[in-house]
């Protein structure tokens, strides 16, 4: 602490009481890592295990119940 004539400064390590070594950026970094790969996990074995549904996989399968007629 440093008197300047009627000012008083004050570091910041002092004005808190305490120093900050920034660990909660690394708490949030890694949740957030871990929270993306955790819904990716999820994303893509719920795209795995359905069945192939869209574009040709439906297009053949409405010719298949037709018969193979076209109109």
């Amino acid at each position: 602490m440093e008197t300047r004539t009627q000012e008083v400064h004050i570091d910041e390590e002092d004005a808190r009481s305490a120093e900050t070594p920034g660990v909660v950026r690394y708490v949030l970094m890694i949740s957030l890592a871990l929270a993306i790969i955790a819904l990716s996990v999820i994303w893509l074995t719920g795209s795995l295990s359905t069945p192939e549904t869209g574009g040709t996989a439906d297009t053949a399968k409405a010719v298949a119940e037709d018969g193979g007629k076209m109109p």
